[in-house]
């Protein structure tokens, strides 16, 4: 039990679970099935966090190698915008093969994002956070530029499955996010690249010495996490039908780096944890869930979720742990 309890995850997951309880007990449907399909708050919960989970995905390889990705949302807003620009333009939006050559279009141009920033980052030397800044500022005007400052809806439905559709009874946004969950982990925690990943993040030098390709790591992890936010934008845009430039991924960078910290991985590099990550993004998406199920006033929305999360990170404290618990045991021994 002392060992279950020192376990980072264990409190992201044992929050995650009473947040879910609470669920049960105030939705009306917590999980149901109809037309074969299964449904309810739960359903809606594994939904709502995919596109999270993707982008907190990329920024925990990221945040792995000692960097931090800010422009995750503006990628995110491009991404929507360029899929959403060019399926308007379709003479038929219901093509599959049409919308499956734009997917990879507006994946590409998320790549070549990711790219612009691992190159800022490794070759040119500019410090991650103002890397990322600069696309972060800029990207949001670039897929303003793309609409043309307005919301360009569209009526495909096969964009529109990537996010409301259905497989297998679950839902193919979630499917995705799973997807390449199992692709990291098997990329990560299969091969070297986990350990390279972890080397570059604990000492960039001393891994350059070793015979490590650190820049070529570095650029890697910011072309993967550009994917993965395209990614994300897509199932975004396509969930709504249409690309808003500036709501898309507003402010889901923050949301992805406190899921990357809730999962356990350090802020400063070196280890990271992909269950972890994936557990702190469905937590955060729980939460919004729950204050709304149990009817707390919007305005304290915010307040309410912040409050949770500070508690959490506390819990996950071993200093904040010990000082606790040590005054506790130190009464005890005094009482005796």
């Amino acid at each position: 039990m002392t060992s279950i309890l020192k376990n980072r995850l264990f409190w992201p997951a044992a929050i995650l679970v009473v947040l879910l309880v609470v669920n049960a007990f105030t939705s009306n449907q917590f999980l149901t099935v109809h037309d074969g399909h299964l449904f309810g708050s739960l359903i809606d919960i594994l939904r709502g966090s995919s596109a999270l989970i993707l982008v907190a995905l990329g920024m925990t390889l990221v945040i792995a190698t000692g960097g931090i990705d800010l422009s995750v949302g503006a990628v995110m807003a491009i991404s929507g915008a360029v899929a959403c620009l060019l399926i308007q333009d379709l003479p038929n939006q219901n093509a599959v093969g049409s919308v499956l050559g734009i997917i990879a279009i507006a994946i590409g141009v998320s790549l070549v994002m990711g790219l612009w920033n691992g190159t800022l980052v490794a070759i040119i030397g500019v410090q991650p956070i103002i890397a990322t800044l600069i696309l972060m500022v800029a990207g949001r005007g670039i897929a303003q530029l793309i609409t043309d400052g307005q919301i360009i809806n569209v009526q495909s439905g096969p964009y529109a499955t990537i996010a409301t559709g259905f497989f297998l009874g679950l839902p193919v946004a979630f499917l995705i996010a799973a997807a390449a969950v199992a692709l990291i982990l098997l990329l990560t925690r299969r091969t070297a690249l986990g350990l390279l990943l972890e080397s570059v993040g604990g000492s960039p030098t001393a891994s350059r010495l070793a015979g490590i390709g650190a820049r070529r790591i570095t650029i890697m992890v910011y072309v993967v996490a550009g994917g993965f936010a395209g990614l994300a934008g897509l199932i975004y845009s396509a969930n709504i039908k249409s690309a808003d430039s500036i709501s898309a991924g507003n402010l889901i960078e923050l949301d992805a780096i406190l899921a990357v910290v809730i999962g356990g991985t350090a802020l400063i590099g070196g280890r990271f944890s992909i269950a972890g990550t994936v557990i702190g993004a469905i937590l955060i998406q729980t939460l919004s869930v729950t204050v709304v199920a149990i009817g707390i006033p919007p305005e304290a929305n915010l307040l309410f979720k912040a409050v949770v999360v500070v508690a959490l990170c506390l819990s996950q404290s071993p200093d904040f742990r010990a000082k606790v618990f040590g005054r506790f045991k130190t009464r005890e021994v005094v009482a005796a």
